[in-house]
């Protein structure tokens, strides 16, 4: 975590300057999308032929060829290729072969669920990551650094199948609080939420603690407690400013992880979201369900990191866009 906290700060010195830094940036975005569309398009026809599933047992080798040519699998794989990207650059990524509707609608219906979730998800890891990392750093070496800090690292251990499945146990099969599948109402969120969080909630805990302490060991930390400045007045007016920059790395590249990364957490709760369509579209071979939400997720986390660049300058005025001023 001190070598995110190290690379987050030397990021932003090595910002090349305002447009030329945002047209490289974006130049590198539509590199990176097209790269993962061209991986994921062909890797995918390695999985196996759809049509397969789509016909009923026993159907004979004609009947599975017309509905290749339906289709339109019976193509050389270059002119899908090609067909793909054409549409994709109009907004259009395909139809579902099970469903027969538009990848683009099944993502929109399903994309709130996943949105409500990673965002419930990030606000609790930045609450709990950052007030526990601050509480660490300042009280280091007493009983509440001693307390906090075996639960981070057990945060941090458990995979969030096990987490998800300790939390239905203990609060929907034995309190019987909480409900422990599906989308009934707000309480549903809080279980899924907790257990997406408990792994980015570590991880902002401890940059924020490594932050917190190196700025601490500045000069200007001791001029003001030589000043008479409280610990309340430091942290406000001091360390939460100068110490940001790598919780914000790390909190952008978190919230691109809980979107795209929320799979196994809403087929544990059976949330109805993103993570749950790609695990039946791949299941089908469902192929245009399965590479739109791929290019989606791809564009989200991309977007997010670009985002996270730019905020460096609002969080910190010694830092333009393009690097230090």
């Amino acid at each position: 975590m001190a070598a995110i906290a190290i690379s987050a700060r030397r990021r932003v010195r090595a910002l090349p300057a305002g447009p030329r830094y945002l047209a490289g940036r974006l130049g590198q975005a539509v590199l990176a999308l097209f790269g993962v569309t061209t991986i994921v398009f062909f890797a995918l026809r390695l999985s196996g032929d759809p049509a397969r599933l789509l016909v009923p047992e026993g159907a004979s080798a004609a009947d599975i060829e017309r509905v290749r040519e339906q289709l339109g699998l019976t193509d050389p794989l270059w002119r899908q290729y090609l067909s793909f990207l054409g549409g994709a650059v109009h907004g259009d990524l395909g139809f579902s072969y099970v469903q027969n509707r538009p990848a683009t609608e099944l993502i929109a219906e399903r994309l709130p669920y996943t949105a409500n979730l990673a965002v419930a998800a990030l606000l609790l890891s930045i609450v709990f990551g950052v007030t526990v990392g601050v509480v660490t750093a300042l009280k280091r070496g007493r009983w509440q650094e001693r307390a906090l800090m075996p639960v981070v690292l057990v945060g941090q251990a458990m995979p969030a199948f096990w987490t998800g499945l300790l939390l239905i146990l203990v609060f929907s099969v034995g309190l019987r609080w909480l409900p422990s599948t599906g989308y009934d109402g707000p309480l549903s969120l809080l279980l899924p939420s907790v257990t997406l969080a408990s792994l980015s909630a570590a991880a902002i805990a401890r940059v924020t603690r490594g932050s917190v302490l190196e700025q601490l060991s500045r000069d200007y930390v001791r001029t003001a407690r030589a000043k008479g400045a409280g610990t309340g007045r430091i942290v406000l007016r001091h360390l939460a400013r100068n110490s940001a920059i790598p919780v914000l790395t790390v909190a952008g590249l978190e919230l691109a992880n809980l979107l795209g990364g929320a799979v196994v957490t809403e087929v544990i709760f059976a949330w109805p979201g993103l993570g749950q369509l790609t695990i039946q579209s791949v299941s089908a071979r469902d192929f245009p369900v399965v590479q739109a939400i791929v290019v989606f997720a791809s564009a989200v986390y991309i977007g997010i990191n670009l985002l996270t660049d730019l905020l460096y300058g609002v969080i910190d005025r010694r830092v333009t866009v393009g690097g230090a001023a």
